[in-house]
């Protein structure tokens, strides 16, 4: 489908080019890291712990993709940390009480999950008119109580789930982890459509200019209510992957995930206050914040640094963020005044 020029401008094509400078700089980062590190410990780069980092990221890149379409949009997703607690909660009762069930019936059960608490987040937010970090604050915690209630104080051990499911999460195509794959084709689904499809563009002019977006006859509320029922339906998808990993599931599984995958997308370069941002650039966010985990782990350093780096980077990403937004103000006001 062909991108509407209304929808396309010039200023669009100026920023793309900016923010790619800064995944290119995220990329930069990560290869400086991995190389300090490295040199620090070789068994850094060795393949068990590259495969770890591999698998901590898909996950995490996954929850991050779908924060990334809501925050395109000028909202946030908080809750995603209590979707991925239920929707790992219930697809491993589903297949304790179901050994036969095929992994792929999984997949689609936590995604149907997901995707309910999703549309609860999106529906309240538009038809409630309340703003997205109050909701999904509130269903932060009531997801999470719902789980608790669920679990009972039990919890579901890798010998009772089937081995087909335990095996789906350790094995590979081509030295690939499954769980890799399914992260790599969200993304570039996610990133297709976000740029090529007019569902998309419109998602970034809501972001940009909510008000305008109304004027050009962009449905704001329904576009809302689906990057919240995507975000969550991602959210569920990920919960099936942290089953599948570590076959140990309790009420409290994805807690404090939320605050990463915001994290990773602030850091990747997705605007605070929308209109801006890629999948790309939230996906490589992930995976610096994961290599930076383990980085220090290797290197035996506190983990309490670890919440420090993030916050640093958090604070970096924002004042580069706002320094970006000046300088091309500054660009299309200069460019005008030629006019």
């Amino acid at each position: 489908m062909a991108v509407p020029r209304e929808l396309a401008p010039t200023r669009k094509s100026l920023l793309g080019g900016l923010f790619r400078a800064r995944e290119s700089g995220i990329v930069l980062a990560l290869v400086v890291l991995v190389a300090f590190t490295a040199t620090q410990n070789p068994r850094f780069l060795s393949g068990q712990s590259i495969r770890d980092i591999l698998l901590g990221t898909a996950i995490l890149a996954v929850l991050a993709v779908g924060q990334a379409v809501v925050m395109i949009t000028r909202n946030i997703d908080l809750s995603v940390g209590s979707v991925l607690g239920l929707s790992a909660f219930a697809v491993g009762t589903l297949l304790r009480g179901n050994p036969g069930l095929p992994v792929v019936v999984a997949l689609l059960a936590g995604l149907a999950v997901g995707a309910v608490c999703g549309l609860v987040n999106g529906a309240v937010v538009r038809f409630g008119q309340v703003p997205a970090l109050v909701v999904t604050l509130g269903t932060l915690y009531a997801f999470r109580g719902v789980s608790y209630f669920w679990a009972g104080g039990q919890q579901i051990n890798a010998d009772q789930l089937p081995g087909s499911f335990l095996g789906f999460g350790d094995s590979a195509v081509l030295g690939v982890p499954w769980l890799v794959l399914i992260a790599v084709v969200v993304m570039v689904v996610a990133g297709v459509v976000l740029r090529n499809y007019r569902g998309g563009r419109e998602l970034y002019a809501m972001g940009s200019s909510p008000q305008a977006a109304r004027l050009a006859g962009i449905k704001v509320g329904r576009n809302t209510t689906v990057a919240f029922l995507v975000s969550g339906a991602l959210a569920g998808l990920a919960g099936v992957l942290f089953a599948a990993r570590f076959g140990t599931v309790d009420a409290a599984a994805g807690t404090g995930y939320e605050l990463n995958v915001v994290a990773a997308a602030v850091v990747g370069g997705v605007a605070v206050f929308g209109g801006s941002g890629s999948v790309w650039g939230a996906s490589l966010g992930a995976l610096l914040l994961t290599v930076i985990g383990s980085a220090l782990a290797v290197l035996d350093i506190n983990q309490f640094w670890q919440q420090a780096i993030v916050g640093a980077l958090i604070l970096l990403a924002i004042g580069a963020d706002r320094l970006v937004a000046v300088r091309v103000a500054q660009a299309l006001k200069k460019k005008d005044s030629h006019v």
